[in-house]
């Protein structure tokens, strides 16, 4: 699919902005993919093409909270799996399961996650006690929310931070590059089903890579510096937006 270089341009400066929301908050895909449906792509294709994009946006934030100690990746593994294969069965399920009902759910939950972040507790800056062990909570959180994304997808990053500071017991900031990590593996998962089926604009979503992980790497960079004062009233902010989005689109 041909495509201008100045709509090529503004997607690629899309991609950029909402990698660097993405890494924070979650909701990145609040931009993208409203942007590639306005450039004329077809829905299932902008979903698929999105999902490759994001796909490296996640992968990019993953890394560099690793480099900075925040991922335990061999403690994630049972959740990293979950989240992949949870996924992979959401996307394929597209075909079965009407997502306009999920959409008339989740802006309730969303508003409940924003709720939550303004005024429940203050997330901890040290770990606390898990209320969930690692493989009742990859069966349990990562599995359906990787689901959730590889079917629907709107606050993925939000849902998985939540049940990181309330069911793991990590600080905000860890719960943030958890969830990048998993959403890197929802993301993989959801996007291998939409190649086997062709569904991927490969020209547009790889320029589109190029902005999404630099828009990470800034974005990570500054949920490490910031910590919970950036990252709590974004995650508010991206919530609330979402829902709305969501309602009117209803």
């Amino acid at each position: 699919m041909p495509f201008d270089p100045t709509t090529l341009a503004l997607l690629v400066l899309a991609a950029f902005v909402a990698g660097f929301v993405d890494s924070i908050a979650g909701g990145g895909g609040l931009i993208t993919l409203p942007a590639l449906l306005l450039a004329g792509i077809p829905p299932v294709q902008a979903v698929a093409t999105n999902k490759l994009q994001s796909t490296f946006g996640s992968a990019m934030a993953s890394y560099r909270f690793w480099k900075s100690g925040l991922i335990d990746t061999a403690a994630l593994m049972p959740s990293v799996a979950a989240a992949f294969i949870g996924a992979g069965f959401g996307a394929l399920m597209l075909n079965w399961i009407d997502a306009r009902v999920l959409a008339r759910i989740m802006p309730f939950l969303l508003i409940a996650v924003a709720l939550y972040f303004a005024f429940g507790p203050k997330a901890s800056e040290h770990e606390q006690k898990a209320r969930l062990s690692k493989q009742a909570f990859a069966l349990g959180i990562a599995a359906p929310i990787g689901f959730y994304d590889g079917l629907f997808g709107p606050g993925t990053g939000s849902f998985f931070a939540i049940g990181f500071v309330t069911l793991a017991g990590l600080p905000l900031l860890k719960a943030t590059a958890n969830t990048k990590l998993l959403n890197f593996a929802s993301n993989a998962g959801s996007l291998l089903v939409f190649i086997a089926a062709g569904q991927v604009i490969w020209t547009i979503g790889l320029a589109m890579a190029v902005g999404q992980t630099a828009g990470a790497q800034a974005g990570a960079s500054a949920a490490i510096t910031h910590g919970s004062k950036l990252i709590r009233p974004l995650i508010v902010v991206v919530c609330c937006a979402l829902a709305v989005r969501l309602m009117l689109r209803g």
